[in-house]
């Protein structure tokens, strides 16, 4: 399934999308093992905080959603799209803290899964891609909400609309990363950060991080179900389907509105 589980200090889970092959891009399969494994831990009383990282370079180069048509007969396949939403509402409704060590880039859905941890390490080299209007789609795993959290709507439109590439710096900037950590540092800040999570009062924390999600991303149900629809039509739409092949094809996509 591609998720590495380990439990590096006592109170610690470690979960690391590994597939360094893609760059982590997450299908059905590897997003679900990393729900169960979220969910699993969030009634767990030896697992004080959760890391979620990637493998290699990348923390997650996005989603393979490929498109093709749905056997239940909507149309299009969802699947990927409901096992990143049910990813990203465990890790913002676990009781622990959820910690990103955003290692790399990270595309798509990867913003999605890194902006819904409490906390994100960032190496020095990683950034922020919203590349869904490039293939025809918008934004989902909740990053409407996300982002705009941070960022405030123009700003969060700006990099949702242009898809524009967001560097650590700039991210750190924006409110969209804790810390940028040197490479040769990221191992022992992220290590650092989960042993003091680990140490901490845990009811505390769990309430305190319950209470600015409620302040913050108040209605994020309804944030997945409207991405969710939305996302449904553009997934059947000609622009997709072009924006698909231009990729493949690696060549300027030629959108008609369609």
């Amino acid at each position: 399934m591609a998720v590495r589980s380990e439990r590096p200090h006592d109170g610690v889970l470690r979960l690391v999308l590994d597939a360094p092959e893609t760059l982590n891009s997450v299908d059905e399969p590897m997003l679900r093992a990393a729900a169960d494994a979220v969910e699993q831990a969030a009634d767990d009383a030896e697992t004080r905080v959760v890391v979620l990282t990637g493998a290699g370079r990348a923390f997650c180069a996005g989603a393979n959603i490929g498109g093709e048509p749905d056997p239940a007969g909507s149309g299009v396949d969802t699947s990927v799209l409901e096992a990143a939403n049910r990813l990203v509402s465990a890790i913002t409704s676990a009781p622990q803290p959820v910690v990103c060590g955003l290692n790399g880039l990270a595309v798509g859905v990867g913003v999605s899964l890194a902006l819904a941890c409490d906390l994100i390490v960032a190496d020095e080299s990683a950034y922020y891609l919203l590349a869904f209007t490039k293939i025809g789609l918008m934004p989902d795993g909740g990053a409407t909400a996300l982002v705009a959290a941070s960022l405030g709507r123009h700003r969060a439109l700006r990099l949702a609309l242009l898809a524009e590439r967001l560097d650590v710096h700039a991210a750190a900037e924006a409110g969209l990363v804790s810390t940028v950590v040197p490479t040769a540092d990221f191992a022992a800040e992220l290590d650092r950060i989960a042993v003091r999570l680990a140490g901490a009062p845990t009811g505390a924390l769990g309430h305190t991080k319950s209470a600015v999600n409620a302040a913050s991303i108040a209605g994020f149900a309804e944030t997945l179900e409207r991405e969710r629809v939305g996302q449904s039509r553009l997934l059947a739409s000609a622009d997709f389907a072009e924006g698909v092949a231009a990729f493949q094809q690696r060549r300027p996509p030629v959108f008609t509105g369609d």
